[in-house]
């Protein structure tokens, strides 16, 4: 990885160095996602949780006292830590994270990255200038199971790939769609196992957009089927890898992986004759299972304190914002295509 810049432009304060074994993190949104960042914090040995900040000024005291830190205003929190967390509705993404690029404080912001590409790439842009890193949280792809799926994927060539991202309605609130709230982290994942650009999205919604399939074309001719929803009784989270000589299956909330090939034909001999079979064999490699955020976290830290570029990266979160919306928009076209206008069969 390439060392980080850490001029800072007129007006911003210079990227602080860490100067301890731990590194000085906060966290800027303690909802429901918010405090597990500040647990994972707290747990983190290589970590210090000097505070936490939220909007709501009881829930911040409420889980600063939790986890044995202390609520603060966003601006404090900013200039007493190294890096922070920004967990805030993904509305109110771009103006924490510039502040905290002003203060010249690293970030670690959760998926979506930003609403619009165009302020995520301004974001980066001032990040770059600042010396500050910027991670974005697609927690997935620190999930047990991805990284295990990172090194079969190795030796082979994937063909097709199908995610499904499904469960009952959420008891929390979210005003981001079904796509940017859960089918963006199979988005994330999937690029993450190809370079090549995608040249055709088709999608439709049902359920009033409560469930979404998409179908990606990559330019290399692989494909790529999505499906997320709100509305399915069962909690799914799978991502099949189709490639030339195996199936993968990955299942997210067990962290197992299976690796399904055929064998060489068998020869049998019965009464006489000879006869042959195909035998499946499938693979179970082992699998270290942890916690995802505790992963994420860890890694984001070890960024901060080596000054490494993150491994989910603001152009990742971009790629991945991108490809949400060309979805939703493709979901939109399709619903306003009239009976009339279906081609017949």
């Amino acid at each position: 990885m390439g060392q980080v810049s850490r001029r800072a432009p007129p007006g911003r304060r210079r990227r602080r160095t860490v100067v301890s074994d731990q590194v000085r993190t906060g966290v800027v949104g303690v909802g429901n996602m918010g405090r597990h960042h500040a647990r994972v914090y707290s747990e983190l040995p290589e970590v210090e949780l000097v505070g936490v900040a939220d909007a709501d000024a009881d829930r911040a005291a409420e889980v600063a006292a939790e986890f044995d830190t202390v609520a603060r205003d966003r601006d404090e929190l900013l200039a007493r830590t190294d890096a922070v967390s920004v967990v805030v509705p993904t509305r109110f993404h771009e103006a924490v994270a510039r502040a905290a690029i002003d203060a010249g404080t690293d970030i670690l912001v959760e998926k979506p990255f930003v609403a619009d590409p165009e302020v995520g790439r301004d974001l980066l842009a001032a990040a770059r200038e600042a010396g500050c890193l910027v991670q974005v949280g697609h927690i997935e792809r620190y999930n047990p199971a991805v990284r295990a799926l990172g090194d079969v994927m190795v030796d082979a060539d994937p063909i097709a790939f199908a995610a499904r991202r499904q469960g009952p309605p959420v008891d929390r609130d979210t005003v981001d769609s079904v796509v940017f709230d859960l089918m963006i982290h199979d988005i994330d994942v999937i690029c993450s196992l190809t370079d090549e650009p995608v040249t055709d999205v088709s999608a439709v919604g049902a359920a009033s957009g409560g469930h979404v399939v998409a179908q990606l074309e990559f330019a290399d001719g692989r494909v790529a089927s999505l499906t997320a929803s709100r509305v399915t009784q069962e909690r799914v989270r799978d991502l099949a890898v189709t490639a030339e000589d195996c199936h993968v299956e990955v299942d997210y909330v067990d962290q197992s992986v299976e690796i399904h090939r055929h064998s060489l034909p068998e020869y049998v001999a019965t009464d006489g004759d000879v006869r042959y079979r195909h035998e499946s064999v499938i693979e179970r490699p082992t699998v270290e299972t942890g916690e995802p955020l505790k992963n994420e976290l860890s890694s984001f830290a070890e960024s901060v304190r080596e000054r490494t570029e993150p491994e989910t990266t603001g152009e990742d979160g971009i790629r991945a914002v991108e490809l949400a919306e060309r979805i939703e928009a493709a979901t939109e076209r399709d619903a306003d295509v009239t009976p009339a206008e279906v081609p017949s069969p």
